[in-house]
């Protein structure tokens, strides 16, 4: 049967090439999926996708809808908006507040710290750079040598070579004003601490496609043998995350558990070597806090010691204290994918995107903020 559906799929993607965006939400392809998932489950599976981004295609795109019952997509933690401490958001109002001029990426902005958000430290005078680029804070950094310039660096491996880049670049430049806020986290170590909560029901998972663009997924192996669980490396069009659940479920059926990547045009099994010599040279791995999880031991990528000039939690002198989310907000149990946002009694009433009372509901890949758009 499995061979059936093999070749058919090849059918299908000779026949409309599979070259271009749209082609990848053929909805040709995307119903031919969603009838090989049906007469493939046979029991119930739960399967987590890391990726906000995913989380989005997938509510925005009705997939959950279209999916059979016995198939519970489980919304995970990588959202690196969502899982953001809010003592570093905190940190980086305090340095708006000194005088630093801040840069940021747009998705940061409106994220609760304990206090405020970096959007109401602007509105209070301080001095915000929204940014597409960490290179653009080098730039601004050159051009006003008299202020401390800190970028604020957020993300899961798909970003940290470009901040890294940024350090090199300030170096060569001998530019002295430039640091960055960092809060970078990995996606295995999460995934190993989700695995190992005694309430864990996690049958498998598919993994974040761009952040194996870096990475690769050799390290992937050891956790689907360890915890027997399909890895399955997943895009995030419509045809990607089927044709991903849709393996996924197979591996499931037939007792099997291996990593399989379904975003080939993109992922390669080494991942991308050039971004991972740059990354590895200005970062080492630490322990990292996420919003609403807590601490993961080597969780998190942090600056070397040789690069501490660049490090603005070296540079700055700041005092924050570890502050919990909104008593009212689970963010926490949605992102360890113990809940959906509509468990959530404020979700919609007073937790909205105007007034989030967490990071998910303002987020771009967050869970709540995809649910809330798209519902």
């Amino acid at each position: 049967m499995y061979a059936y559906y093999y070749l058919f799929f090849n059918f299908y993607r000779r026949k409309f090439k599979m070259k271009f965006l749209t082609e990848y939400r053929n909805p040709e392809i995307v119903k031919y999926y969603i009838s090989a998932i049906k007469k493939t489950v046979t029991r119930d599976w739960e399967i987590m996708e890391i990726c906000g981004g995913q989380t989005h295609s997938l509510v925005k795109n009705g997939l959950l809808d279209l999916l059979p019952k016995k198939i519970t997509m489980v919304h995970g933690p990588g959202c690196p908006v969502c899982v953001t401490p809010i003592s570093l958001i905190d940190k980086a109002v305090a340095l708006m507040e000194q005088g630093v001029i801040l840069c940021s990426f747009g998705d940061m902005v409106r994220v609760p710290g304990s206090k405020k958000s970096l959007l109401q430290a602007k509105a209070e005078g301080g001095n915000l750079r929204i940014l597409y680029s960490p290179l653009e804070a080098v730039n601004i950094a050159m051009e006003n040598p008299e202020k401390q310039v800190v970028f604020f660096a957020v993300g899961f491996e798909t970003t940290a070579p470009g901040n890294a880049l940024a350090i090199v670049h300030a170096q060569k430049l001998g530019i002295t004003n430039f640091s960055l806020l960092t809060s970078h986290v990995l996606v295995i170590p999460a995934m190993e601490a989700i695995l190992d909560d005694k309430f864990c029901r996690i049958h498998a998972f598919l993994g974040a496609g761009h952040v194996c663009t870096i990475t690769g997924f050799k390290e992937y192996h050891p956790i689907a043998e360890k915890y027997r669980v399909p890895v399955v490396i997943s895009g995030f069009e419509p045809a990607d995350l089927l044709k991903a659940i849709y393996h996924a479920v197979i591996q499931l059926e037939q007792g099997k558990y291996k990593v399989e990547n379904c975003y080939e045009r993109w992922v390669k099994e080494e991942g991308n070597l050039p971004a991972q010599k740059i990354m590895n040279e200005i970062f080492e791995i630490g322990e990292q806090e996420w919003r609403g999880i807590g601490k993961i031991a080597d969780s998190g990528l942090v600056i070397r010691k040789k690069y501490q000039d660049y490090d603005a939690s070296k540079k700055f002198s700041i005092e924050t204290h570890s502050s919990s989310t909104n008593k009212n907000c689970i963010a926490g149990e949605i992102l360890r994918g113990n809940k959906k946002p509509f468990h959530c009694p404020e979700f919609g009433k007073t937790c909205k995107p105007d007034n989030p009372l967490g990071a998910p509901m303002v987020s771009s890949e967050g869970a709540c903020a995809a649910y809330y758009n798209y519902y």
